[in-house]
């Protein structure tokens, strides 16, 4: 099956519905600073499985998906501080890093596809 838009790619779908959550979880928070960190992080996920799609190689669109997967470590780990700084509660967390990590178990899974197709 060949995908011919970035917006098809459920790795791609979910990171937008991650992006999303942490903004309506997170929105609120006075800590600008942490708030504008983790967003941008979050953001990155997706823009970065997207901007990928969209090089001229798969070999470049692996490599921004490993910038992809990066962002999401980053951003499990701000959740992780987020509970212990009490911005979320453990039942927010616990949600958010299972996203969080069904994100990255997909975007594993699609670069383990491309580079599979190039054998």
């Amino acid at each position: 099956m060949t995908i011919l838009k970035f917006e098809d790619i459920f790795a791609w779908q979910k990171a937008q519905n991650l992006a999303v959550e942490i903004y309506k979880n997170l929105g609120n928070i006075k800590d600008y600073g942490f708030k504008d960190q983790i967003c941008r992080a979050v953001v990155s996920i997706s823009n970065n499985i997207a901007e990928g799609f969209d090089r001229s190689s798969n070999a470049e669109f692996v490599r921004f998906l490993y910038i992809s997967l990066a962002s999401c470590s980053e951003v499990k780990s701000m959740l992780y501080l987020s509970e212990k700084l009490n911005y979320t509660t453990n039942e927010q967390s616990k949600i958010l890093l299972v996203q969080t990590s069904e994100v990255h178990k997909m975007t594993r899974g699609l670069i383990a596809y491309i580079k599979n197709q190039q054998k």
